[in-house]
């Protein structure tokens, strides 16, 4: 499970400050929300220099871990510097753009506060990384695409399945085919937690028939798991037996404009990313109120926002309409939020060369 951090430091960011003339924050109905200007945001590192830093973890002595499509994982220090973590190549990551592409995805903190999952999107595989240690294993292999891995209390171990690409070459063109296609062949595993000596190794198939799945999230203190399906626009709840590992009751929480990686705060809150609408949103898992906590809106990013939803609704292709000018000016497409634990900073995270740090 992801860890289980505050938003209320999210909150004191929103502090009034002037937007450009193309550039405000705005909320999910285009009211006016209290915070800084992207313009003004800070990059950071401000050297850039990250390689798709889709999600990360951070730590409270200002050590923040993010996604790094080179090395695996890349550790960012409170100076600015950064370096590769974990040693992936030791367990068999490599990235080669041409004939072996590698996407280190969704980044998560296993409960025991120790170890990080790191989901590859691309090749299929699970890593698990030793903070103290530095030593990467790969401890499971998946046929098709994994876009984000979560371990729960009881030792079970949750991925999603975006979409049936293979790593190879033409992994990129499958997985990103499937925003022109609709395919509904994304999916839901469980690893059931070890028993005994022997773990085991076989994942069950939990959900099917998932239109792009993505990020996850698993609320013990209510019993549910948040699912975002991507390309359905939906975020999705069901209440879950952590004994049995069954899901039950499905219901779509909230309609999120491809929703991407997903949190959960210390209240309960869920924060979800709009990646064509370069926003982040809280939603009230019991309400299902649906509030703007971050949104970089330009007049660009508004036309093709409205026109995604468009051609969305019609099921038509979408991939011509992802380009620069949608998440301009940020450092690349809003992915997820990486919150600090103890009071610290919020960073969003993106597939850019670096990630927005809102300051208090």
């Amino acid at each position: 499970m992801r860890s289980v951090l505050s938003i209320a430091l999210l909150a004191s960011f929103l502090t009034a400050c002037a937007s450009t003339p193309d550039t405000k924050v705005a909320g999910q109905e285009g009211e006016s929300i209290s915070t800084q200007a992207p313009s003004r945001y800070d990059v950071f590192p401000a050297a850039r220099g990250l390689h798709r830093a889709e999600d990360g973890v951070a730590f409270a002595d200002g050590r923040i871990i993010v996604a790094d499509q080179l090395h695996g994982l890349t550790l960012i220090s409170p100076d600015q510097s950064t370096r590769p973590f974990g040693n992936f190549a030791k367990a068999g990551f490599r990235h080669d753009a041409k004939a072996w592409p590698a996407a280190p995805n969704g980044v998560s903190l296993e409960p025991d506060g120790a170890h990080i999952l790191v989901a590859d999107i691309h090749t299929g595989a699970v890593y698990r990384t030793n903070i103290q240690t530095e030593t990467t294993t790969r401890i499971y292999q998946h046929p098709f695409a994994v876009n984000t891995a979560v371990r729960d209390s009881s030792g079970a171990l949750w991925f999603t399945q975006s979409t049936r690409n293979r790593g190879g070459a033409k992994s990129e063109e499958r997985l990103t085919s499937s925003f022109n296609t609709y395919v509904e062949d994304g999916a839901l595993f469980r690893i059931a937690p070890a028993s005994g000596r022997r773990a085991p190794t076989k994942a069950q198939r939990v959900l099917s028939g998932l239109c792009f799945a993505n990020g996850i999230v698993i609320d013990e203190a209510r019993g549910a798991l948040y699912l975002n399906e991507s390309c359905g626009n939906r975020v999705n709840a069901y209440r879950l037996s952590m004994k049995t590992g069954k899901l039950s009751g499905h219901r779509v929480l909230a309609s999120v404009l491809l929703p991407d990686n997903i949190e959960l705060d210390e209240r309960g809150n869920l924060l979800v990313a709009s990646l064509v609408r370069s926003e982040i949103v809280m939603i009230n898992p019991d309400s299902g109120e649906v509030k703007s906590m971050f949104r970089a809106q330009t007049v660009d990013n508004d036309r093709i926002s409205a026109e995604w939803r468009r051609r969305s609704e019609a099921r038509k292709p979408l991939l011509d309409l992802f380009a620069p000018n949608l998440w301009a000016p940020l450092p690349g497409p809003v992915t997820g939020v990486i919150l600090t634990p103890g009071g610290g900073p919020v960073y969003v995270s993106g597939l850019g060369d670096a990630l927005v740090k809102l300051k208090r």
